[in-house]
Order: C-alpha cells, then structure tokens, then sequence
C-alpha cells in the first residue's frame, strides 16, 4: 500500500517539476516552492491524508495546464487580433 502511494507523489512531483518549467515567475521560483511543499508534508503517513494531498497536487497540474492554455491563447489572439478587439 505505501509503496504504491509512494509512486504516486514520485509520480506527481515529475508531473509538477516538468509543468513548472515555464511558469510566469520562473522555473526557479516554482521548483523552491514545489520543493517547500513536499518537504512541508514529508511526515505525512496517513494515507487517507497522503491521497487527499495528491488530490490537491492533481488540482494544481490542472489549474497549471488551463495557465498555460491562456497564455497561449492570449499570445494567439495579439497576434491576429492587434486592435484589442
């Protein structure tokens, strides 16, 4: 069980250090805070709380992904678009 649940954060802590590679503030700003984050919840052995954590961190690849997918679209959008419209 735990070692499946450790997969699990391994697995999620990839997902985020790679998405975390063209945040606004800087790939350096986001792998400081990422690392706080894990470091923060290292004592956790619970593992309806671990699940509850990765839920959270599931969350936040989303919220990354839907940033990514505006800037783009803003940057899509200047360029055809040049008069504010």
């Amino acid at each position: 069980m735990a070692n499946t649940l450790r997969k699990e954060v391994l697995l999620l802590y990839k997902n985020l250090l790679f998405l975390g590679r063209e945040y606004p503030k800087g790939a350096d700003y986001f792998r400081a805070r990422l690392k706080c984050a894990f470091i923060k919840n290292k004592d956790v052995t619970d593992p309806s709380e671990i699940k509850t954590l990765v839920n959270r961190g599931e969350f936040v690849i989303k919220e990354l992904e839907a940033l990514y997918f505006l800037r783009k679209y803003r940057a899509m959008k200047k360029r055809y678009y040049e008069d504010g419209q």
